[in-house]
């Protein structure tokens, strides 16, 4: 069993500024990530602009420069990962931490998988959980959500060119697709249980937004929701009156938002508050289980995913804060 002071479980980039953060008070932590560095900025839309300026998303006291006002993912890709490189983080890439047992003395035993299946153990101190939402959509439990025209990702509109695309949503990520989606030549239908747009909305693209909708170039449904999916078409109901219409439909993209992995939070003992989201201490982002901390998206409640790295990135101070106050810093485990 291998031993480490702090293990964090992600390395996404509030896992990476936690691991810079541990450093500085003496601490080399081992990430653990069960995919690639910042995972899910890499399944990002390809041609993404993230909403926050450079400096909101910076981490390690290494300048994000960008040549446009607001970064791409390509450069926030090249950013991250060689911000990994310059501070020399210990990560595990593709290993899932498939298990947490908190022990009598108050530290953990963890188990992990790589992706050839062989088990992998560790002996930690503390751990830090920043998984981040993004392998667990929200779904929308109706009929034909599991068949395969039915994605919660958006990629890249080229797929999609000459196709009736329904977008279930209305936030930036449902709005940024659906424009993608037209220039590309896609016949798009934008299906929102709201009743008006969403106040979320980057201010500068609303207005190119409503203006194709207003010229009939791309359709919005407000205060709709998608009942059923079929084959070659999908089912909305609209309103309090709840009015069917059945639209001709190809490809239906579900941009309805992720959620924490609460079935493993739960499964080292971390509880639930009644919103649905894990409970931990705003001050030191300690969980209700002490030594179990959490960092970055899984611990943002409802704040959008480019917020959870202007004020993640700062989860890690509280957190080596707070070890230092326990008296973990630079002194090794012990088994």
């Amino acid at each position: 069993m291998q031993a480490e002071q702090v293990i964090i479980i992600g390395a996404g980039p509030c896992g990476l500024a936690a691991a810079i953060e541990l450093q500085s008070i003496g601490i080399s932590p081992l990430i653990i990530e069960k995919r690639n560095v910042v995972h899910s900025i890499s399944q990002y839309p390809t041609y993404m602009h993230f909403f926050s300026s450079p400096e909101l998303l910076e981490i390690g006291g290494i300048t994000f420069t960008t040549a446009n006002d607001k970064p791409s993912r390509v450069e926030a890709l090249s950013y991250y990962r060689n911000v990994a490189l310059r501070h020399h983080v210990r990560i595990n890439a593709y290993e899932a931490v498939t298990a947490i047992r908190p022990q009598l003395d108050g530290s953990f035993e963890l188990d992990s998988h790589d992706r050839y299946g062989e088990l992998k153990q560790y002996h930690s101190a503390a751990v830090i959980v920043a998984t981040g939402y993004f392998d667990h959509p929200n779904e929308l439990g109706i009929p034909g959500e599991n068949t395969d025209k039915v994605t919660h990702f958006f990629r890249e509109a080229h797929p999609y060119t000459g196709m009736n695309v329904a977008i279930i949503g209305g936030s930036n990520s449902a709005i940024d697709a659906a424009l993608e989606l037209e220039r590309a030549g896609a016949h798009v239908t934008v299906i929102y249980r709201g009743e008006r747009y969403s106040s979320s909305i980057k201010p500068w693209v609303r207005p190119i937004f409503e203006s194709l909708v207003t010229k009939g170039r791309i359709q919005m449904r407000l205060a709709s929701r998608v009942i059923e999916i079929k084959p070659h078409a999908v089912v909305i109901s609209h309103g309090e009156t709840g009015e069917q219409e059945e639209l001709r439909n190809d490809f239906v993209l579900a941009l309805t938002g992720f959620h924490p992995d609460r079935g493993f939070l739960s499964s080292f003992g971390v509880t639930m508050e009644e919103e649905g989201y894990p409970t931990f201490n705003d001050d030191t982002m300690e969980s209700n289980v002490p030594g179990i901390y959490l960092a970055g998206v899984v611990a943002s409640r409802r704040q959008a995913n480019e917020i959870f790295i202007e004020s993640g990135r700062f989860h890690g101070r509280k957190i080596a804060a707070h070890l230092q106050q326990k008296g973990i810093t630079g002194i090794p485990v012990q088994q």
